[in-house]
């Protein structure tokens, strides 16, 4: 299985913290592609030019490679003034 974490606008826009998929990913970016298939919240929450993900816990690019028992959390790119 794998842990899929949101955070920030992300977890806002649809609504939840967490969920688990089956680990038949294996790449970040096919997580994200397949989430953003559930709607039109999950689409503009997963938006591939305003996310950062992180698996387990080190920031990565969408194209490294996930696998079984991997926490991926997205979120995103946080902005200050």
């Amino acid at each position: 299985m794998l842990k899929i974490l949101f955070f920030a606008q992300t977890r806002e826009l649809i609504g939840i913290d967490e969920i688990e998929l089956p680990s038949t990913f294996t790449t970040a970016e096919e997580v994200r592609a397949y989430l953003s298939e559930k709607g039109e919240r999950w689409a503009l929450a997963l938006e591939k030019e305003k996310l950062l993900v992180a698996i387990n816990q080190t920031l990565m690019s969408l194209d490294s490679q996930v696998q079984s028992g991997d926490e991926i959390a997205f979120f995103p790119p946080v902005t200050g003034g």
